[in-house]
């Protein structure tokens, strides 16, 4: 895989090209939107114009065809394999093993978008509406009451229950970083005594980058606020890989549940 597609470059240059994620996921909604950002951006490099992506066998079935000459997309794709893991307390020289499962995830170049195949017309499928309070049900998220004597304070989350002030200034942006910080488990950090906790300036970062994620993917307002935000924890540094893939998760999962008919991604 090039080099430059990561998760984690995918999310940072989507932090500096307003309208991206929007157009990702418009695009490539069947997908996980860590999928999404990567086709976005080797379409962009190439050229090609973003739509339905699948696989050439996939296309076929469409009675589409792959053009000649066409190069295929890399996106993440999980692979599930077996393996042995030895068990203890064997006698000498005793050998016993047991077969489990593991997953592991892997970039692999076969898909290719509507525009680098010819054949038959195929209907775009329009994309699917979310609902926030169904998202929070199928999250577990309860939402309560807001009981904070700070005025300024736009909202907070502990547990699994989240607080959106009456009066904040942008609702829906406030409620997608409360609820990613849950998501993200940020709000449980504190009851795991020998865990490693999250350093607070990543945990701002990875619960308004959910909120940056799933506000320009609904079109909601508040995203060049996600932006201002990320940028001042983040001061000259940019966002590692291993917060990317926590972020672009939980906003996977954000956007997955708020559906009515809890339609799932078809990457993760």
């Amino acid at each position: 895989m090039n080099q430059e597609l990561t998760f984690s470059s995918a999310l940072n240059q989507a932090l500096t090209l307003p309208g991206s994620i929007m157009e990702a996921y418009s695009a490539f909604h069947d997908y996980s939107i860590g999928n999404q950002l990567l086709a976005l951006i080797q379409c962009q490099l190439r050229g090609i114009q973003p739509g339905p992506i699948k696989t050439f066998r996939a296309w076929q079935r469409h009675n589409r065809f792959v053009k000649k000459g066409e190069r295929a997309l890399t996106l993440c794709m999980p692979i599930t394999y077996q393996r042995r893991s030895a068990k203890q307390d064997l006698a000498p020289g005793e050998i016993e093993t047991d077969e489990t499962f593991a997953t592991s995830f892997v970039f692999k170049p076969r898909w290719f978008v509507l525009s680098q195949t010819h054949g038959e017309d195929f209907p775009l499928l329009a994309t699917p509406e979310w609902n926030a309070e169904i998202a929070l049900a199928n999250l577990g998220i309860t939402r309560v009451p807001f009981t904070d004597t700070d005025g300024n304070k736009q909202g907070y989350a502990t547990g699994h229950e989240i607080a959106i002030n009456p009066v904040a200034q942008l609702p829906n942006k406030t409620l997608l970083h409360e609820t990613g910080h849950v998501v993200l488990g940020h709000t449980l950090e504190h009851t795991f005594v020998d865990s490693e906790q999250t350093p607070r300036n990543l945990r701002e970062v990875e619960a308004e980058g959910v909120a940056l994620v799933c506000c320009e993917a609904l079109g909601f307002e508040g995203a060049e606020f996600c932006r201002g935000y990320i940028q001042s924890w983040l001061k000259t540094d940019s966002i590692p890989e291993a917060s990317a893939k926590k972020i672009l998760g939980a906003a996977q999962r954000i956007l997955a549940a708020g559906r009515s008919d809890s339609e799932k991604a078809e990457l993760n």
